[in-house]
């Protein structure tokens, strides 16, 4: 099987050989990323954005804060800059995309659908929105959801695999909002982009970290392929394997808040090995990869060397136990 076989048949839960996997080049992987470039939902470490948000860091990281955000009062959004995603020289670098990926599975990133609205609004004045102003809110949700599916219908005339964004929903031990809220302001737009993308023969992959156990179920009912998470330990393996294995691809590197933090390289294996059992099934489910920031999150190269060495072991052994 190719890269892109692999993957798929790792999403769709159709036996493949082996792990599809996301490591430093040293270990390899079977993903290609690819996009609008530049960005529409580029967030900075400085400076302002497209949509007129301004960014700040205090220390030498890539990703800043939102200091100064442009929707103060719901009277700014006749004022709003909404970026033209159809831009042309958005698209020179995913025109080739497919010819530079070779047979590896390309995602492509579409705008955050919750971040980008507390980047707007500010995070407190989106919370008070969501009681005292939900139809406003879920308008400008709709511009983002409408400018989406426009971004995906040109990315599958080039050939992408994919769509992934970004929209972190919990905190430690929570939700961030009521799950009822979510369900009525957010989950519909999200079923209207990954609806858009499947029509267009493109899988649907989210980034969400915290404890989002309350609307992973959800997820799974609207069509999402994948979720991409860098935490588990808040929400335990063993919850996540009863309630949700089979039935959505968990595509996850080991807790980077706990394990691959503070352990040592064997408490890395072994939950890895954890990770294996109970995220995924013998017929798929489950995708490992690495946190693309190690030093951001404190992870040391002899964790990272013991994770991507277990889980390539574990292929492996997959792919012995099928000859």
């Amino acid at each position: 099987m190719t890269s892109r076989e692999v993957v798929r048949a790792t999403l769709y839960f159709k036996n493949p050989p082996r792990y599809a996997y996301s490591f430093p080049e040293k270990y390899g992987s079977d993903f290609y990323w690819s996009g609008m470039s530049p960005s529409p939902d580029g967030r900075r470490s400085n400076g302002t954005d497209e949509w007129g948000c301004r960014w700040a860091t205090l220390v030498e990281t890539s990703l800043g804060e939102v200091q100064d955000y442009p929707l103060k009062s719901w009277d700014d959004l006749k004022n709003l800059n909404i970026p033209d995603f159809m831009r042309e020289d958005r698209w020179e670098s995913i025109k080739t995309a497919r010819e530079k990926a070779g047979d590896k599975y390309i995602f492509v990133g579409i705008c955050s659908m919750y971040e980008r609205l507390h980047f707007l609004r500010g995070l407190e004045n989106l919370m008070c929105d969501i009681v005292t102003d939900a139809e406003g809110l879920t308008a400008l949700l709709n511009v983002i959801a409408d400018k989406n599916i426009e971004a995906i219908e040109r990315y599958a005339a080039y050939g992408a695999d994919a769509i992934f964004f970004c929209d972190d929903w919990g905190l430690q031990d929570r939700l961030m909002i009521d799950p009822v809220s979510w369900r009525a302001i957010w989950k519909p737009a999200y079923k209207r982009v990954f609806d858009a993308a499947h029509l267009s023969g493109m899988d649907c992959i989210l980034h969400s970290c915290g404890y989002i156990t309350d609307i992973i179920g959800d997820l799974i009912e609207i069509g999402l392929n994948a979720i991409h998470m860098d935490q588990q330990e808040n929400m335990g393996l063993t919850n996540l394997h009863e309630r949700f294995a089979g039935r959505i691809t968990f595509f996850s590197c080991v807790d980077i808040q706990k394990t691959m933090a503070r352990g040592t390289p064997d408490d890395v294996r072994a939950y890895a090995r954890e990770m294996g059992r109970l995220l995924g099934t013998s017929s798929g489910g489950f995708i490992p990869r690495w946190y693309t920031d190690p030093a951001g999150a404190g992870h040391t190269n002899e964790n990272i060397e013991a994770m991507c060495d277990e889980f390539i072991k574990m292929s492996v052994e997959r792919e012995r136990e099928r000859v």
